[in-house]
């Protein structure tokens, strides 16, 4: 069980996640901190709480996302970011849903806003929920969020040359829900919600972003996954 964390200039909420990865019922295997190209003290929080440092000085979070993936050693490979706050069963629940479903080649799950006004982080199910809507209408499938999703080591090698890991306007878990679902089936991972931040829904700065790069990830994805040609060949498949 290897455990990626892309990170960038974001040492505070790293302590605080690696914190919560050290509370875990079931302990992973090894954590790997990608520090992409940080210029405050990630990679020194991250080497101290024991994770294995990985650098990546290609700026973006494809690039981050898929050096950690890379460097991972274990069958399954788990991801969040650096801003989250995991629960205490995240790594135990994500191990009984690779157990339970065999078949699956990754899985995702849910998320709840743990900070912003108190009143508003009932909005993170409109968030995720627009987010599956809109993404499952495209995939014909699940999408990953990559705030809480995990996936078997060998269904990321058969992908990781085709993943657009080198353009940094990617929106990488649409990028990577796009390859995965087309070599097998994804799960949900069971059990308590993942702590995200509500950083994504601030005005003026990521989420505009994010749906770009969602729109434009789709588009890349044409004509050959136009979402018509993409349903009947995963029926097909199946």
């Amino acid at each position: 069980m290897s455990v990626v964390i892309p990170v960038r200039d974001d040492a505070e909420l790293l302590e605080r996640c690696l914190a919560a990865l050290g509370e875990q019922t079931r302990q992973a295997d090894e954590v790997i901190v990608v520090d992409n190209a940080s210029s405050d003290a990630s990679a020194t929080i991250a080497a101290s709480a024991g994770a294995r440092v990985v650098p990546c000085a290609e700026i973006g979070i494809p690039a981050a996302a898929a050096a950690g993936y890379d460097a991972a050693s274990g069958d399954l490979i788990l991801r969040l970011d650096a801003d989250c706050v995991p629960s205490a069963t995240w790594v135990a629940d994500a191990e009984a849903t690779f157990s339970r479903s065999p078949d699956i080649v990754a899985a995702t799950g849910g998320a709840r806003f743990i900070d912003g006004p108190r009143a508003l982080r009932w909005t993170a199910a409109i968030y995720l929920g627009g987010y599956a809507v809109a993404g499952g209408a495209a995939l014909g499938h699940r999408p990953l969020f990559g705030s809480n999703l995990a996936m078997r080591a060998d269904a990321w090698r058969s992908v990781s040359a085709v993943v657009h890991r080198h353009d940094a306007e990617t929106h990488d878990d649409l990028d990577l829900s796009y390859h995965l679902g087309a070599v097998g089936r994804i799960g949900r991972i069971t059990g308590g919600a993942m702590g995200i931040s509500m950083r994504p829904l601030w005005p003026g700065r990521g989420f505009r972003r994010r749906v770009r790069r969602g729109f434009r990830t789709v588009r890349m994805h044409w004509p050959e996954d136009y979402p018509p040609y993409r349903w009947r060949r995963l029926r097909e498949q199946s």
